[in-house]
This record gives C-alpha cells, sequence and structure tokens, in this order.
C-alpha cells in the first residue's frame, strides 16, 4: 500500500478522500462536518450511520470498500427511520451504547419514507435523524421530491411546467411531534458552520429523536459550478431561502439573522435551475420567502 495511503487512513477521519461523491457535492462538506461533530461532542461513544438507497449508498463505497470510518448500515428507501429504531433497540438489549443517525435524502424523508419517520418521533426513538437535503431525487437524474422548491426545473417539472406550489415544511410538521429537537443547518460560511456544528452537539447532548436537516448543494441537480458550493449555500441563508432555526424543547429560535438580506433573485440567479423564471415568477418565490420568515419570527417571538 502507497506510504501516503497509510497515512490518510492512519488520520482520524470518518470520511476518507477518493469517495465516490460528485465535484463540489455539497453533502459530502456537511457529513463531513457532521460526523466530526458528533465524534467531537461524545468521543467516547461509536456512531453507527443508516443510509437508505440515495447518492450516498454509492459514496459509502462498493463491498468490500467503505470511505466512511464508521459503522454504515444500508437499507431500502422507505425502512432508514424502522431499521434505526430496530438497531439502537438492539443495542440497548445488548447493553451497548452507541450514537445511531439516520443520513437520508429529501425523498426518503419527506416523500417515501415520511410514514416510518414520523412513527419513530411519535414513538420518541432515541437517535439523530438528519435530513440531507438536495431538493429532489438526484441519484436517480434530478426528479422532483417534496423537497423541490417552488419555480425550480427538475426532468420531472421541465421549463415549460416548472415547480407548482411551496416545498413541503417539514421542520414544522416535525415540531408538530413533539420531539426534543429540530433544527435547520448550512454550511455557507464560518459563522453558519459554527452554528451547524453547535446544533450538532446540542442534538448529541440530548435523548429521544432529535431531528436535523442540513441543506445539500448539487451542482449537477442544481447546475451551478463545481467552485460555488458553499457560495450558492451562503446565498440560500442570507436570502432566507434557507432560515436558520431550532425548536429546542418547544421553543423556536431563528439562530442566524442575515444583517442584510439579499433579494432572493440573487439566489435563483447562481443556479440554472431556476433560470427560465420571469420577473414576475421570481416576485411571488420572494413574496412567499417574506411570509414565511413573518410566521418563524412570529413563532420565535412567541
Amino acid at each position: 500500500m502507497a506510504a501516503w495511503l497509510d497515512e490518510v487512513i492512519s488520520e482520524d477521519r470518518l470520511l476518507l478522500p477518493g469517495h465516490a461523491a460528485c465535484a463540489g457535492c455539497g453533502p459530502a462538506i456537511n457529513v463531513r462536518h457532521l460526523l466530526d461533530a458528533l465524534a467531537t461532542a461524545e468521543p467516547e461513544r461509536p456512531i453507527v450511520l443508516v443510509i437508505p438507497a440515495s447518492c450516498w449508498t454509492i459514496v459509502a463505497g462498493v463491498w468490500p470498500l467503505n470511505a466512511f470510518g464508521v459503522t454504515v448500515y444500508l437499507t431500502p428507501f422507505a425502512s432508514s427511520a424502522a431499521e434505526a429504531s430496530g438497531l439502537a433497540a438492539g443495542l440497548r438489549l445488548r447493553h451497548a451504547d452507541a450514537q445511531i443517525v439516520v443520513w437520508a435524502g429529501d425523498g426518503a424523508t419527506v416523500d417515501i419514507g415520511f410514514s416510518g419517520l414520523s412513527a419513530a418521533a411519535e414513538r420518541g426513538e432515541d437517535l439523530v435523524y438528519v435530513l440531507n437535503d438536495n431538493e429532489a431525487y438526484m441519484n436517480t437524474g434530478v426528479q422532483k421530491s417534496g423537497a423541490t422548491p417552488e419555480g425550480a426545473w427538475t426532468t420531472t417539472t421541465p421549463v415549460g411546467a416548472p415547480r407548482r406550489g411551496l416545498k413541503k415544511d417539514v421542520d414544522r410538521i416535525m415540531a408538530a411531534h413533539g420531539i426534543p429537537y429540530v433544527a435547520t443547518l448550512a454550511a455557507g460560511s464560518v459563522p453558519m458552520l459554527k452554528d451547524f456544528r453547535a446544533k450538532v452537539a446540542r442534538a448529541a447532548a440530548l435523548r429521544g429523536f432529535r431531528f436535523l436537516h442540513v441543506l445539500g448543494s448539487c451542482p449537477p441537480g442544481w447546475k451551478h459550478p463545481t467552485g460555488q458550493t458553499t457560495e450558492v449555500t451562503r446565498l440560500a441563508v442570507e436570502s432566507r431561502f434557507f432560515p436558520l432555526l431550532e425548536v429546542d424543547g418547544g421553543v423556536w429560535r431563528i439562530t442566524y439573522q442575515p444583517r442584510h438580506p439579499v433579494p432572493v433573485e440573487e439566489f435563483l440567479a447562481a443556479q440554472g435551475r431556476f433560470a427560465h423564471l420571469n420577473a414576475a415568477e421570481i416576485a411571488e418565490i420572494q413574496r412567499h420567502l417574506d411570509e414565511r420568515w413573518e410566521r418563524l419570527s412570529a413563532l420565535a417571538e412567541s
């Protein structure tokens, strides 16, 4: 084995370089910080990563190879929350302690796997469920999901008939389950990354069902250059397209207030999936985002 590879593998990395993610993959940045923050918060507690069908069943590696430095359990599309619940129960019976973490895409969360997700939350299962939100079914060719935003191009919502209706508000849905912790996270700048890691640490410190919603930019699906991933993510937060918030013990809080919010047009213009929109359609999206921000602000103030 090459000396440089020995050195890389010997390092304390929970996601090794050379994995199969696309260049500029936002979720690759996110999962690295997620795992590192979990390990930092509880260094003696092993992590078991449960991954349903997605890009990440490929990124994890073809057996017997594995890009992760943690135990990985791959599941069918619909059953990640149920199987994670079973793993947690089995480990409890063996008196073994581990942090069970689901890393699931938006299709496996807000659509196909939602019933299992809701049931696990209602039961109060002791696990961290992470929604890796790249806003479409990217692994199978960029088809629309319930998390695809208004106006976006996908292969099933083409330019002539783009996404109609609003993205599913999964954070308020999960908060309505009365679970201990719900948070949104994005790694678009240093302050946002600090917010990201603080929320992961908070989730690690709690027990019961915890839900983390992480925005993950996908260059092929969002149609932006691979070098612009963090900038596009930053614009998503600064335009209030993706507000950073948490619901801790039922208390809502906006954790990042853009000092000078940018128009959503700047975020949309950075991606080819919105290139077909006209001024009136962009103004309608801006109106919807402003209304949502007012609702979130009211929840936080109450």
